[in-house]
């Protein structure tokens, strides 16, 4: 503790540091993102990697065969042209970029409007930071997708906005394009706690369930109104009235007509089964739930649902809800049915999502395949996008992480990292080397939060 006291106390040193390092990164990143005009279109040849695809095993010696951004080749051999630009990556591994399902990064503190429990005309978009330093953070740990979130003081949060972590570059370089829209609900302790405190609906589960329930009360009543509308518009009804436009009724109504994923926040096994009745009973589909630490106690029921699940890898015991968490929840969920993936909620453990996912071994015996497909593609999928990045695929996004050591290994360090075949960080590059910048990003650590004392 002695140790770590200076770190903490010294705000105005570590403000200094942080606010040379948000100068001097986008800049630096900048310089890689200049080459993107040389590289887009150039063929580059990964050979006698360790390849670990995700979706079709690992290649041993393996080669990946990259052109225009995309993977144009996957296999002990690819027929790539002679001028192709070769990276030697003998006795290292190459994996899909890393993609955390579940990020806060880069939105400050603007995370929870919790100034009504029903929030769902709020967009993270309003709140992207793109030079904030957690995503060159995140970027060195390898990855290079991420869903950034409301928080989970509202029953029904804001929309959520997913980037492609091409740190340097403008805010709408960073957005991934076409990606499927997604909406945070929670339940549980958060809800009811900032709610309750200030003696205002929901102070209580049940008051929880009841605030959801009439949202798409209301939310059915205005589809009505516009369908009506618009039936007497085609018949050729030039009185007809048109309907006031909610913009909080409107999110909702595309949440029932299944426009918007819904990501819940959720701890406990009954409260799953709560949310999926009610996702019956007004006919929309549930995504995944997110930390979902007591899926294990009822995953066959939920598996049939076909909702993923997006969870710590062994965080217990941290609040109320997280007394019955195991820390092989992960594994028998999946072996259950459960699409499982990793998620970080926190700028620290973004950068060792590849360490979360090698716990899956210890804990629960995870093929290493399958621990690398729950930082990779599940959520992937849990956003929308696995059709596009999660694996090492020929006709994927180039987004590609090359490793030192077996990226299960706390020994790995991310060595290169691509997205859409651009490099966005080489840790041999002085001065942006995971070495130099690791040392100044440890002695910033006083700087992470709990995120779920936040309502996160």
């Amino acid at each position: 503790m002695h140790l770590q006291r200076p770190l903490r106390v010294s705000c105005f040193a570590a403000c200094l540091i942080l606010t040379a390092l948000c100068a001097a990164l986008p800049a630096a990143a900048q310089t890689a993102a200049q080459t993107v005009p040389q590289t887009a279109a150039a063929d580059i040849v990964f050979r006698n990697a360790t390849v670990m695809t995700a979706s079709h095993g690992t290649i041993l010696k393996g080669s990946v065969w990259v052109y225009a951004g995309k993977i144009a080749g996957v296999g002990i051999t690819v027929d790539a042209p002679a001028s192709a630009t070769v990276v030697d990556a003998t006795n290292m591994w190459l994996t899909p970029g890393i993609i955390d399902p579940h990020s806060h990064s880069a939105l400050d503190s603007d995370i929870n409007e919790a100034t009504s429990p029903v929030t769902p005309s709020m967009h993270m978009i309003d709140a992207f930071d793109n030079r904030s330093a957690d995503l060159y953070r995140a970027l060195a740990g390898g990855v290079t997708t991420e869903l950034l979130l409301h928080g989970s003081a509202n029953m029904i949060g804001g929309q959520a906005v997913v980037i492609k972590n091409k740190f340097g570059f403008d805010r709408d370089a960073m957005l991934f394009p076409n990606a499927p829209g997604s909406i945070k609900f929670a339940s549980g302790e958060n809800p009811k706690r900032v709610y309750g405190s200030r003696d205002q609906l929901p102070s209580t589960r049940m008051g929880n369930f009841e605030v959801m329930r009439m949202a798409f009360e209301d939310a059915k009543h205005y589809m009505a109104d516009w369908d009506a509308y618009d039936a007497k518009v085609k018949k050729g009804d030039k009185d007809a009235s048109v309907p006031k436009r909610d913009l909080k009724l409107e999110a909702l109504a595309d949440v029932l007509r299944g426009k918007l994923y819904v990501q819940i926040h959720c701890y406990r096994a009954d409260e799953f089964l709560t949310e999926e009745a009610m996702a019956h009973e007004y006919g929309y589909k549930i995504r995944a739930f997110h930390h979902a630490l007591e899926m294990y106690k009822v995953a066959e029921k939920i598996a049939a649902d076909q909702t993923a699940i997006a969870t710590f890898s062994d965080w217990w015991g941290f609040k109320d809800e997280a007394w019955d968490a195991i820390p092989w929840n992960a594994v028998m969920s999946m072996r259950k049915g459960v699409k499982v993936a990793l998620k970080s909620d926190s700028d620290d453990h973004i950068r060792r999502l590849n360490s979360e996912a090698g716990k899956m071994v210890h804990y629960g015996g995870a093929t290493e395949d399958e621990a690398i497909r729950m930082v990779t593609l599940n959520p992937a999928w849990i956003i929308g996008v696995d059709d596009r990045t999660g694996s090492i695929d020929v006709g994927k996004d180039a987004d590609l992480v090359l490793w030192n050591h077996d990226p299960l290994s706390n020994y790995a360090r991310a060595q290169k990292v691509y997205i859409d075949g651009d490099l966005f960080f080489d840790a041999t590059l002085p001065g942006l080397g995971t070495t130099h910048f690791n040392g100044v990003m440890h002695d910033g650590g006083g700087f992470g939060s709990d995120d779920e004392e936040d309502g996160q």
